[in-house]
């Protein structure tokens, strides 16, 4: 896996994935429902990777995302498609930011089992049309570079470990971390636009 890959598994849990984690560490069962939640992170991950991978090797190398490609190949066209799409998705934030709300299924996180932590790990992996993005991403290199779902492992890793942070600040720093998580998620509850634009532009920078 190519270091370029990697940060990709920081826009994986950007925006309502890790509002998830965060919500979760504040619940009655803190460690049981983060443990499921992550679990279905790594699940969801692996599966939609191995996925991804297997269209690519079925497509072969129709579609690129290398810029080392010709100028109207699939892949450029599918990255300036993307880009203007993302673009106009961090304005229409910028525009829209007063209205602008989190999901209301976050909200009933607070009351959340092992259960239900566990397929929102699944969900929000498998149903974010960003994550879903970048898994494209990171199947159509795997077939580029002829490299086997072994490769994609770092990627899956870090994607969980980023779902972690909030679980793993809440076990360091006990008291400290039960103390801010609340405030942390009151702060991305009203600036939930400032949270889409990043992810926006972050995914931009790394298309460019």
């Amino acid at each position: 896996m190519h270091l370029e890959i990697l940060p990709l598994a920081i826009t994986m849990m950007a925006g309502p994935q890790i509002m998830s984690a965060i919500i979760l560490v504040t619940t009655r069962q803190p460690v049981r429902v983060s443990l499921a939640f992550l679990a279905g992170v790594f699940v969801a991950t692996l599966v939609g990777v191995t996925i991804t991978r297997g269209i690519f090797a079925l497509v072969g190398s129709a579609v690129s995302f290398d810029h080392s490609g010709n100028k109207g190949s699939v892949g450029l066209v599918v990255q300036y498609v993307l880009v203007a799409a993302l673009i106009a998705l961090a304005v229409k934030n910028v525009v829209r930011r007063e209205t602008i709300e989190p999901p209301k299924w976050l909200a009933r996180l607070m009351e959340a089992t092992p259960r239900k932590a566990l397929l929102t790990g699944l969900l929000v992996i498998l149903l974010m049309p960003s994550d879903i993005i970048v898994m494209l991403t990171v199947g159509a290199h795997l077939e580029q570079v002829d490299a086997g779902l072994g490769s994609a492992l770092p990627f899956v890793g870090l994607t969980v470990l980023v779902a972690a942070i909030p679980l793993l600040a809440l076990v360091l720093f006990h008291r400290r971390a039960a103390h801010a998580m609340p405030q942390v998620r009151e702060w991305m509850n009203s600036h939930a636009w400032v949270i889409n634009v990043v992810t926006c532009l972050i995914f931009i920078a790394l298309i460019v």
